[in-house]
């Protein structure tokens, strides 16, 4: 009996509410020895007067020493073990923008880059185009034929689009082109198995023409691809958990990973304040939330040490709003940890807090990586939060006689 079948057989109804906090990318480093992480260094008066309600500990994504990708990161936190599943960034971004993706199709996510006069990436981001430019960019894009294979090139938020491909047999195992780091021509096309070698070649040929039309376009004069995916059919989670689930995300990708375990997503404002609002607004309809604040992982990425402390503070002002709805369990995590130092994901653990009147206790009296070391619930896999969260609950019956 695997994770998920032991939930399935175990879930039972009751009245409580789960409220999953993500921050993405929380956990941080000092940024020189002995001083204070991003999370330290914030001033958070709310979350260090919950920490002593609640128990604290270190959540472990994947596995120890591994860098988890958003992804399966998320897919940890909401009890699908990420080495089972297959879950490519491709089709998560193009379900986030509402794309009639069919079961043959083939989605990737794409970044504009920038490359110097030698081919090499100097910015895996192009500066962080507007959406506005990006959408201009994609209709280029979309201009591009290649026989046998139809193509439809989406923007999604910034620098970020989604491409599909469309046509007979065709197969994602297909290697990133991006090599993840700059001072380094993009990657060519490789095909991971033999079955997609004919895909790797139609996906080569579109590439060809995409380096063309974006040459002169600096700073998004090039691009890079990963996460070639189609949808992988996880269970829902009202399947596993018995839950009727909702997620609150402002950006696409968590949306579509949200709708791939079958949760209903939310229409919400670009803000975190606009996301607690939406979640204020359908607190009776659900029994289960999960709420995502991204900019604590885009300040670590972009290597903003202030920057990402200052989105902990106003998250940390909003904590009184989330309570204010009473749930019955309150988990407050990251998907993985994006220090400022590294400029990067990482695989440092990620602090973590569970709330409930019958959470029981430890000696955790502010949140923090350090703090969370001592909690009571150690160093966890993250796949382990969510059958915590539903048994204290109440939402979970007993194993055996």
């Amino acid at each position: 009996m695997d994770h998920l079948d032991l939930m399935k057989r175990l879930h039972t109804p009751a009245d409580s509410k789960i409220l999953l906090w993500v921050m993405d990318g929380l956990g941080g480093l000092p940024l020189e020895p002995g001083g204070k992480t991003e999370l330290e260094a914030a001033v958070t008066p709310n979350l260090d007067r919950l920490a002593q309600d609640a128990v604290g500990g270190l959540s472990c994504p994947i596995a120890t020493g591994i860098t988890p990708g958003s992804g399966p990161s998320h897919l940890a936190l909401f009890g699908y073990d990420p080495l089972a599943w297959d879950l490519g960034r491709g089709v998560m971004e193009v379900l986030g923008i509402d794309f009639p993706l069919q079961d043959a199709d083939v989605a990737v996510r794409g970044n504009f880059c920038t490359v110097d006069d030698a081919g090499l990436i100097s910015d895996r981001r192009a500066g962080r185009i507007s959406t506005d430019k990006s959408t201009e960019l994609c209709r280029l894009l979309q201009e591009i034929r290649v026989p046998g294979v139809e193509a439809f090139v989406l923007p999604v938020r910034e620098h970020r689009f989604a491409l599909v491909f469309r046509g007979a047999s065709l197969d994602p195992r297909i290697a990133d082109t991006d090599p993840q780091v700059v001072g380094k021509a993009p990657l060519p096309v490789r095909a991971l198995a033999d079955e997609a070698a004919a895909t790797a070649a139609l996906v080569t040929a579109w590439l060809e023409q995409a380096y063309q039309i974006l040459a002169p376009h600096h700073p998004a004069n090039s691009l890079l691809l990963r996460g070639f995916s189609r949808d992988p059919g996880l269970p829902t989670m009202s399947d596993v958990y018995g839950l009727k689930a909702a997620a609150i995300a402002s950006y696409p990708m968590y949306r579509g990973l949200a709708k791939l375990v079958g949760m209903d997503v939310l229409s919400t404002g670009p803000t975190f304040a606009d996301e607690v609002s939406t979640l204020e607004e359908h607190w009776s309809e659900y029994d289960f939330f999960y709420l995502h604040l991204k900019y604590t992982d885009s300040r670590g990425e972009d290597g903003d040490f202030g920057a990402k402390a200052k989105v902990i503070e106003e998250a940390d002002a909003m904590l009184p709003r989330l309570l204010a709805l009473k749930p019955d369990v309150l988990i407050i995590t990251g998907d993985h940890s994006s220090p400022a130092r590294l400029k990067a994901h990482s695989w440092h653990p990620v602090p973590t807090l569970l709330y409930s009147a019958v959470c029981g206790v430890d000696g955790v009296s502010v949140f923090s990586e350090r703090a969370c070391t001592t909690g009571a619930l150690g160093v966890l896999p993250a796949v382990d939060i969510m059958p915590l969260a539903m048994a204290n609950a109440g939402r979970l019956a007993k194993f055996g006689a």
